[in-house]
């Protein structure tokens, strides 16, 4: 367990039933902290609400704004406040530039960056209100270092790290702390899929020599969710083994 003591704090992570966000949102509990899991699917996120301890599930669909702010509503009516906002929702279209449909643009720009504006904007208030308050995004190497046939998807994140700066600058006289995630080539579904000979090649890009695991970003944003990255914001912290560099 991470000597992180996130007792009192009510945290909502998007996109929390699998993968990254399931990890942090474990994670955060563990560190005391009531967490709201958020997913599509509502059952799915109110069975991993139970398997994490004190949390609930609720289920949004993030490309909808209405919805977002909704939640972010109902989970300060729930636990009676909001204290660490992750925003970890996210989707992929990936094509060449060229062949690459204004819906498939559209979408990932909504889900990606639109989602974590609408939820700053609606979490902030209470936070403003209660001068305190942590903001992680969850960004993507592949936003400081770009990947073809993903025009999109490093659009989106970069436009995170932007955002994440913008909002740093305008709420800090709050003491609201608006920091991102950078993570690099992690341990998820998608790579479980990959032949030996994919996962050997990707490997061999990371100075590390190896995939990260979902907890390792957890780790991070658990460190910038809490009072020992009281004097932290504005910032990018990169997760990828050196890929980066």
């Amino acid at each position: 367990m991470l000597n992180i003591d996130l007792t009192g704090k009510v945290a909502l992570v998007t996109g929390s039933t699998r993968g990254i966000g399931r990890a942090i949102a474990g994670t955060l509990a563990e560190c005391g902290a009531k967490v709201a899991v958020v997913g599509r699917d509502r059952a799915k996120a109110e069975a991993v609400a139970e398997e994490i301890g004190e949390a609930r599930g609720f289920a949004c669909d993030v490309t909808v704004p209405a919805d977002v702010t909704m939640l972010v509503q109902e989970v300060e009516e729930k636990f009676g406040s909001l204290d660490i906002l992750v925003n970890n929702a996210g989707i992929t279209r990936d094509n060449l530039m060229l062949r690459m449909k204004d819906d498939d643009w559209d979408a990932v720009m909504d889900a990606n960056l639109r989602s974590a504006f609408v939820a700053i904007r609606a979490a902030s208030r209470g936070m403003m209100k209660r001068r305190w308050g942590r903001i992680v995004n969850i960004t993507s190497v592949v936003g400081l270092m770009w990947n073809k046939g993903q025009a999109n998807y490093a659009a989106s994140k970069a436009g995170l790290v932007g955002l994440t700066k913008s909002v740093a600058k305008e709420l800090a006289s709050r003491n609201i702390l608006c920091n991102a995630v950078a993570p690099g080539f992690i341990e998820t579904d998608m790579t479980a899929a990959m032949t030996a000979e994919a996962r050997a090649a990707m490997s061999g890009e990371i100075p590390l020599e190896r995939l990260g695991a979902p907890v390792d970003v957890a780790h991070a944003v658990a460190f910038l969710s809490s009072d020992l990255a009281a004097y932290v914001t504005g910032q990018v912290l990169v997760v990828d083994g050196g890929l980066a560099m």
